[in-house]
C-alpha cells in the first residue's frame, strides 16, 4: 500500500469554543499506479482530507501511512523529503501561480528548494517539465495572465511532476475550465498516470470524470466515507442510500431517464452538532427507527473490497 489513512480525524475548534468534525474516522488506502476517486457534496470534508493525505494537516486522531512509514510521526528533514513524493494541485489554476512571477520561476520553484539544478541545468529542466505537459518552452518567460486556464492547469501539473512524485492529491482540477479544456487535461493526467506509474486521489463534484479515470471511488458525506469499491460496482449497484442517491442525481440526455429517482429531504446535519446515530438517518427513506438513530453504523463488507457504512449491511 503507497498510502493508507487509519482512523484518521480532523476536528477544528471553532471561536466560540464548539468543535466543528470535518473528517471523522476515516480509513483508506491506495495501492501504487492507483487513482481513487473521491466524491460527495460540498462541505463534506474531501478538500480536508486529501490535505491530511499531503500532510499539509496534521489529524486530530488516527495515522497517516506513505510507503509503510506514519508521517504524522516524521522529523521536519524527513517530511521535507516527504513533499518530494507527494504534491498537490489545487482547483483554480488561476490562483495558484503567483501573478508576478514568471512560467520558468513557477515550475522551477521545487527544483530550486529540493534540487541544487541552477542557472541553464535549471532553464533546460523547466523546458522538459513543460514539454511533458505539451507547452512550448517560449511559454517560460510569460506570466500567468498572458496564458489560458488550460495552459496555467498544465503549468501547475508540470510544477507539481517537477520531482517525480508517487502521488498526487488533485482537488477538483479541472472545475475551472471550460468543457472542452476538461476533456484535454483529464486525457493528459490519464497519460500521465500511465507514463509514470503515478497514484491519483482525485477529488471531484463530477462523477463522470470520476468514472472514466478511477477504478475506485470513494463516497463521503459529512466528514465520514460511507462507501468504497470498484467504481464500475458502486455507480451500478450502489448499496448505501446516499450513494444511490448522489449516483442516480447524475444527469442522463432526454428521454433516458430511469423511471426510480431518489429525492433527499432535509437538510445536511451541521458538522459542529453531529447526531448521535448514523448522520443520514434524517435523509434516508430506508432509516430503521431506535437503531439508525440511536447507534452509530460500522463500514461493513458488501462484496469483495466494496464496503457501505449503513445498518442495512451489518452482520446478523
Amino acid at each position: 500500500m503507497l498510502l493508507e489513512l487509519r482512523s484518521v480525524s480532523r476536528e477544528f475548534r471553532m471561536n466560540d469554543g464548539r468543535i466543528l468534525h470535518a473528517v471523522s474516522d476515516v480509513s483508506l488506502g491506495i495501492e501504487p499506479g492507483q487513482a481513487l476517486g473521491l466524491v460527495g457534496e460540498s462541505g463534506c470534508g474531501k478538500s480536508t482530507l486529501g490535505r491530511l493525505c499531503a500532510r499539509a494537516l496534521d489529524p486530530t486522531r488516527g495515522s497517516v501511512h506513505f510507503d509503510g512509514r506514519d508521517v504524522t510521526r516524521l522529523s521536519p528533514r524527513d517530511l521535507r523529503a516527504l513533499r518530494r513524493s507527494v504534491q498537490f494541485i489545487f482547483q483554480d489554476p488561476h490562483s495558484a501561480l503567483n501573478p508576478r512571477m514568471t512560467i520558468l520561476r513557477s515550475v522551477s520553484e521545487p527544483l530550486i528548494l529540493h534540487t541544487d539544478l541552477r542557472g541553464a541545468r535549471l532553464r533546460a529542466q523547466a523546458a522538459e517539465l513543460m514539454e511533458m505537459v505539451g507547452l512550448p518552452a517560449q511559454f517560460l518567460s510569460r506570466y500567468p495572465h498572458e496564458l489560458s486556464g488550460g495552459q496555467k492547469q498544465r503549468v501547475c501539473i508540470a510544477r507539481a511532476i517537477a520531482l517525480k512524485p508517487r502521488l498526487l492529491v488533485l482537488d477538483e482540477p479541472t472545475s475551472a475550465l471550460d468543457v472542452s479544456v476538461q476533456a484535454q487535461i483529464l486525457t493528459f493526467l490519464k497519460e500521465l498516470q500511465s507514463r509514470f506509474n503515478l497514484s491519483y486521489l482525485f477529488i471531484s463534484h463530477n462523477l463522470a470524470v470520476i468514472r472514466a479515470l478511477c477504478p475506485r471511488v470513494a463516497v463521503m458525506y459529512l466528514g465520514r466515507i460511507v462507501e468504497q469499491g470498484p467504481t464500475e460496482e458502486v455507480f451500478v449497484a450502489p448499496r448505501h442510500p446516499y450513494a444511490e442517491a448522489l449516483i442516480d442525481a447524475i444527469p442522463v440526455p432526454e428521454g433516458r431517464q430511469p423511471a426510480r429517482r431518489i429525492t433527499l429531504q432535509g437538510d445536511i446535519p451541521s458538522p459542529i452538532d453531529l447526531p448521535r446515530g448514523c448522520a443520514f438517518a434524517s435523509r434516508c427513506g430506508r432509516a430503521i427507527a431506535g437503531r439508525c438513530d440511536a447507534a452509530q453504523p460500522g463500514l461493513y463488507s458488501t462484496g469483495a473490497a466494496h464496503d457501505a457504512r449503513c445498518h442495512l449491511y451489518a452482520p446478523a
